[in-house]
């Protein structure tokens, strides 16, 4: 094999790649990365079993071939050598020489018929859709699941479509995160689990592009596939669960204020939160105020009072400090609605502009 190629372009096609590529000690080739030149373009492969990444770039083909090299070490070389508008790399037996201006290495290679094949789904359901849309979904709730995988399904983004909706939504059984996105109707999309790390892969990797994305989902694998990437993703066999009936549809208590009030007040309430995050929230409709106070026996307590609208009945609980602060990170608005429908249930926030976005914190019994 014998190329020249753009040299910022192959970087940034080894970058891509090289994140996915795994760390597995029996199988070493996962740290690799397959360069294969075919036709007039250059196709950077990696895969950790998981997730899968094909990046193509167009490049002058010399002679034709595949090699596999360290992606971690290809990086490296390529980040810090010195700057030139095109490199040329080329394969000779087991060895890689790669020249970039006045810098050149030479890589050890690993044969090629070692590297798994990266799946592509060709006879599944396909439908397209705005890549902001799909990162956005995928943002706004990812965080929520669980990272243990002794549940795979709650490890996981749960995707199904509902009218013009694509709901996303995310739970460790102790919050949870839906986020609808407006898109055209998808015919046929039956729901699927996406591995949270498989996800944040996907936000990764499309988060800056713009345009349609192309979606495939068969049983076990989805593929997403814009302009010269194609990334492929192993889907989880399992059963999300009923999370919509455990959303009260009628509140006794609501509180609007403003989101950077809640934000800097949690940062407070938590210098004195005990080993449990544990935060004390009381809703005050008769001094239109929301008081958050946190006690730890070892260092001191506060108390934090922000300004809002309070209506309904008078209510304290506790929820986990962390997990209200989570939330409002993906929340675009200026204000909040924190609503709950009694005593011990659990408190759902939105923003106060739609409800798009719906967040559900359990109470804590401690």
């Amino acid at each position: 094999m014998k190329i020249e190629i753009i040299k910022e372009k192959f970087l940034e096609a080894v970058s891509q790649s090289e994140r996915v590529a795994g760390k597995h000690v029996s199988l070493p080739i996962l740290s690799y990365v397959i360069i294969e030149a075919k036709g007039s373009s250059v196709v950077v492969k990696a895969t950790n079993l998981d997730v899968g990444i094909e990046v193509s770039v167009q490049a002058k083909i010399s002679e034709e071939g595949a090699v596999a090299v360290s992606g971690s070490l290809m990086k490296s070389f390529l980040s810090n050598s010195v700057q030139s508008k095109t490199i040329t790399i080329e394969n000779i037996g087991s060895v890689c020489t790669v020249v970039s201006g006045q810098s050149e290495a030479s890589f050890n290679t690993m044969s090629v018929e070692d590297f798994p094949v990266i799946p592509r789904v060709t006879d599944g359901k396909s439908f397209n859709i705005g890549s902001k849309e799909l990162i956005t979904g995928l943002k706004s709730v990812v965080w929520s699941s669980a990272v243990s995988t002794i549940k795979p399904e709650l490890s996981s983004v749960y995707i199904y479509e509902d009218n013009e909706d694509l709901v996303f939504v995310a739970t460790d059984s102790f919050r949870l995160a839906e986020r609808r996105v407006k898109v055209k109707k998808v015919t046929g999309f039956d729901p699927i689990l996406i591995p949270f790390k498989n996800a944040l892969e996907i936000v990764r990797t499309f988060e800056n592009m713009s345009g349609d994305l192309e979606i495939v989902i068969s049983k076990n694998q989805l593929s997403i596939t814009t302009g010269d990437i194609h990334l492929s993703s192993r889907v989880v066999d399992g059963n999300f669960p009923d999370y919509r009936q455990i959303i009260p549809k009628e509140f006794s208590t609501k509180a609007t204020i403003l989101k950077s009030d809640l934000v800097s007040a949690l940062k407070l309430s938590s210098i004195f939160s005990n080993s449990f995050n544990q935060l004390t929230v009381s809703f005050n409709p008769g001094t239109k105020t929301l008081d958050l106070s946190t006690k730890n026996n070892d260092v001191g307590e506060g108390k934090q009072s922000i300004k809002g609208t309070v209506e309904g009945e008078e209510l304290t609980m506790s929820f986990n400090h962390r997990y209200i602060l989570d939330c409002l990170s993906v929340i675009e608005s200026d204000s909040v609605i924190l609503k709950i429908a009694g005593q011990g249930r659990p408190m759902i926030i939105n923003p106060s502009n739609n409800t798009l976005f719906t967040y559900l914190v359990m109470s804590m019994n401690r």
